[in-house]
């Protein structure tokens, strides 16, 4: 057995797998998002390790001892200080706070070079201008900073006593030199910061320490090797197989992704495209990342007092895609691809008398998927070509949801199986990778395909004016 945890924004989820990389069991505990101020968002690091132990004592007791290694991935971007007894000095800023939009321009103001290094624009979520903000606004507790980590690496400390990251996470920092796949001197001074910040930098499938004696105890396991893992959008990838030159997938979970590939480093900054390292060797991968994706449909549903995001799916086919003048803008933290808008807030526009609650629950659908249509816009505008996309996350399970995203993006998605697990499979492939030596080709087989949809030509022609006005819109949204 090998056991992947992902620490995400909404909660920890653990899943074990067998040698064959069939789920045998999972197990999840929630998390809430602190929000003491506009564009903040917070969570305590001491949060992630209560879920993490509620998560993995969830599972099965007799399958978890048979645990050969631990994989870890997580939320990208959030900044975990740690003083010098490496406790945390504040609650972590993660990857949807848009508070530090002015340190943005002052880095790179302060660092021309950043854009040919990092390999993407600078960004509120990224974790660079978060250090930065909290050295201007924080002095204090700046000058305790002695490490900086990222959410699951944090866990990763606890479990191991080990300070240490993959590449594919580090890439999300602003301080790897992305195309060398080492910390750039240049990116951490900018924020006066050097490599003794740094935790070490591991590929994903390397071991980087064992589970403590005391945890493995409570946990009903060895003290098991753990593996550096993934950033929750490499990790779900290799957990289906994406693991060669232009395979793609779109991830519909808190956040939304469209993730591509490369055996190259492929930068485009100027669409606001991310490239950064894959979490296996000699590959990286491209993103269009979108802030609010299932969240939006989460946020929907309780605005209109439902029990689950399962009856606004059902709201939304009782009123039939692009059946209403309806727009939903789903920038409900900001928007990264295209906009880099931290700014920007989400809206709902053209209601009428007519509109009810079904339609509503259509333009929210409707709106998530025309926020990657225009992220998918954007990847190809870098030359990336993308016919068809696996679909991951828990908003894959809506087949409803992926027609109207199969036609406003004109692509053919492919539900895999078990492909709702998410970045947890992507992780526990990699324990297996780091306590067996199996190779990605070996441990990172896709799933078999269980569902298709091709784009429906006739619902694409319906939906191609709203997409317009959805374009327009945001444009005049962002003046407000």
């Amino acid at each position: 057995m090998f056991l992947g945890i992902d620490i995400g924004t909404s909660g920890v989820k653990a899943v074990l797998i067998d040698t064959a990389g069939t789920v045998r069991d999972q197990a999840s505990a929630p998390l809430t998002v602190s929000r003491p101020q506009p564009l903040w968002s917070e969570q305590s690091p001491d949060d992630w390790w209560a879920a993490t132990e509620a998560a993995v004592l969830g599972l099965s007791a007799p399958l978890r001892a048979k645990a050969q290694a631990i994989g870890l991935a997580g939320q990208m971007h959030g900044a975990t200080m740690l003083g010098a007894d490496d406790r945390p000095l504040r609650p972590a800023i993660l990857w949807n706070d848009g508070r530090s939009f002015q340190e943005c321009e002052d880095l790179e103001a302060a660092e021309p070079d950043s854009r040919r290094i990092g390999g993407n624009l600078m960004m509120p979520g990224f974790t660079a201008p978060k250090l930065q903000w909290v050295r201007r606004h924080e002095p204090r507790i700046f000058a305790e900073v002695r490490s900086v980590l990222l959410p699951k690496d944090y866990v990763r400390l606890v479990m191991t006593g080990e300070k240490a990251t993959d590449m594919s996470d580090a890439a999300g920092t602003l301080w790897l030199d992305v195309a060398r796949r080492d910390w750039s001197d240049a990116l951490l001074s900018a924020t006066g910061l050097s490599r003794e910040h740094m935790p070490n930098l591991f590929e994903g499938s390397e071991v980087t320490g064992q589970l403590r004696p005391e945890i493995a105890s409570r946990w009903g396991m060895d003290s098991v090797p753990v593996a550096a893992g993934a950033s929750d959008n490499a990790g779900g990838a290799a957990g289906i197989g994406m693991i060669s030159d232009g395979d793609a997938l779109l991830s519909l979970g808190t956040s939304g992704v469209i993730f591509v590939a490369t055996q190259q480093f492929r930068p485009n900054p100027g669409q606001a495209v991310h490239a950064f390292c894959h979490c296996l060797p000699d590959m990286w991968h491209q993103m269009s990342v979108h802030l609010s994706a299932a969240s939006c449909v989460d946020w929907a549903a309780r605005l209109m007092g439902l029990d689950a995001p399962a009856d606004l799916f059902s709201l939304a086919e009782r009123a039939g895609a692009a059946n209403g003048p309806e727009l939903f803008l789903p920038y409900l933290s900001g928007e990264r691809t295209p906009h880099n808008d931290p700014h920007v807030r989400g809206a709902f526009l053209r209601a009428d008398n007519g509109t009810d609650q079904s339609r509503l629950a259509a333009a929210v659908l409707e709106g998530v998927a025309f926020a990657h249509a225009d992220g998918l816009a954007a990847l190809r505008e870098a030359g990336t070509h993308v016919s068809s996309l696996s679909v991951i996350g828990g908003g894959a399970r809506s087949r409803y949801w992926g027609s109207i995203l199969a036609a406003a993006l004109d692509v053919r998605l492919e539900y895999l199986d078990g492909g709702e697990v998410g970045p947890a499979l992507g992780a526990a492939k990699l324990a297996m990778m780091a306590a067996t030596g199996a190779s990605a080709a070996q441990a990172c087989v896709r799933p078999a395909v269980i569902d298709a949809i091709a784009p429906d030509p006739l619902l694409a022609e319906r939906l191609a004016p709203k997409l317009e006005k959805f374009r327009r819109a945001y444009a005049a949204v962002r003046e407000l």
